[in-house]
């Protein structure tokens, strides 16, 4: 069976958060495939974190509270899971 990738939306707490310092945990913590930092407005940015994972390790509830332990998070929500 195929991969799967998983997109996951990374919201910090406020314009004031560290993402450079969000991003570094992601990587250390969960070893995503890639990471993007989108700016939103207002000083506001978004990470954009994406994952290939096989089916069984899948489990995108598991991820997204694997991200809300991390200090400035405030939202992480799964924007798109497609099998590769």
């Amino acid at each position: 069976m195929g991969q799967v990738l998983i997109k996951i939306k990374v919201m910090p707490k406020g314009p004031e958060s560290d993402v450079e310092k969000i991003k570094s945990d992601i990587e250390q913590m969960l070893k995503p495939k890639d990471i993007k930092i989108i700016d939103i407005g207002f000083g506001l940015k978004s990470l954009e974190v994406m994952f290939v994972r096989s089916p069984e390790d899948g489990d995108t509830d598991r991820i997204e509270k694997q991200l809300l332990q991390i200090d400035g998070v405030e939202t992480a929500e799964t924007q798109d899971v497609t099998l590769l």
